[in-house]
């Protein structure tokens, strides 16, 4: 009972802080110049005036500024993400069609960065002033300085074109025909550099971290406590400094879950990754502003709730907070 009306408390607040991005949003993308009419008048080639006016009264763009917000708030009340006119399909359905890969390439990358970044963090902070710490830190500087389109590039040309190991972008190979575990052994080549480009920075960020958040616990009463008591350095480890140290880890790795959205749109970009990402760049070219505004608003939603199981795992770890 306590934990559904904390939950039912921290959805309550939450309105607000969407609310907020809704209009933030909407007034961010409607400031900048140009919209979907004049760029599709553009590219048909047809400018006159009674076409782009036409095509105006199409989009709903001929509405005052607070019209057009208050249709699109009244929209989103109803979960109506509402209409691509630029692809000539409903958001919700171009979206739900980029959800998969999108999501794939940020599990794989999260999970891989937030795994290895704690793994290797620990064995820094085990072995302090070691040649395994020096080795570490080392490529934990080097990967955290290294920007994530760079390497995405430096890999395509070394693993795809230089060496033929793996495929230069896209999701599968098109025409393949495959099945079963031949699709999923593909998909997996396809998503391999994807996922490192995307994750090695974050990877450097928790490694660092936790190798001073386990440093930190080391040097605490407690374990001089239990030291004393005689338990092994195993079990001071595993039982007591490595639930405390990954505190701040749990902390970082969900406000860096935003910009985890954002790195995804340059690195899907480079690598042709059908995901939201490349969807939200097009459409950004496009000055596609129902699918631009569907797809932020989606992303507030997702930190939100990420944000919230941040709270939730923070209370599993450290007992003295209560929900």
């Amino acid at each position: 009972m306590r934990f559904a009306r904390y939950m039912g408390y921290r959805l309550v607040t939450a309105l607000p802080v969407i609310f907020g991005i809704i209009v933030l949003n909407f007034l961010l993308i409607h400031l900048a110049p140009g919209d979907a009419a004049s760029v599709l008048a553009g590219e048909s080639g047809a400018a006159t005036p009674e076409y782009m006016e036409a095509l105006r009264h199409k989009f709903g763009l001929d509405q005052s500024l607070g019209m057009q917000f208050l249709t699109y708030v009244s929209n989103m009340a109803h979960f109506n993400l509402g209409y691509s006119y630029r692809n000539d399909a409903d958001v919700s359905s171009l979206i739900l069609e980029r959800l998969g890969p999108t999501s794939l390439l940020m599990l794989t990358a999260f999970g891989t960065a937030l795994a290895l970044g704690i793994i290797l963090g620990l064995v820094a902070a085990t072995g302090r002033n070691s040649w395994r710490d020096n080795i570490i830190s080392l490529i934990s500087l080097v990967a955290y300085a290294t920007p994530g389109f760079w390497l995405g590039l430096m890999m395509i040309v070394i693993f795809s074109i230089g060496l033929g190991w793996l495929p230069t972008s896209g999701f599968d190979t098109v025409g393949a025909g495959h099945e079963g575990w031949a699709e999923v052994w593909d998909v997996a080549r396809h998503l391999v550099m994807p996922a490192v480009s995307l994750a090695l920075f974050y990877l450097a960020l928790y490694a660092r971290l936790m190798r001073a958040s386990v440093l930190e616990q080391t040097g605490m009463d407690y374990v001089t406590t239990a030291r004393a008591k005689g338990q092994t350095e195993r079990r001071i480890m595993t039982g007591h400094v490595l639930r405390n140290a990954l505190l701040p880890i749990v902390t970082i790795a969900g406000v860096q879950a935003g910009n985890l959205i954002g790195g995804s749109i340059v690195v899907e970009t480079v690598f042709g990754w059908p995901g939201i990402g490349t969807l939200a760049f097009n459409a950004l070219q496009s000055r596609d502003l129902n699918l631009l505004l569907a797809i932020f608003f989606m992303s507030a939603c997702l930190i939100v709730v990420i944000n919230l199981a941040v709270d939730v795992i923070y209370a599993v770890l450290d007992p003295r907070m209560e929900i």
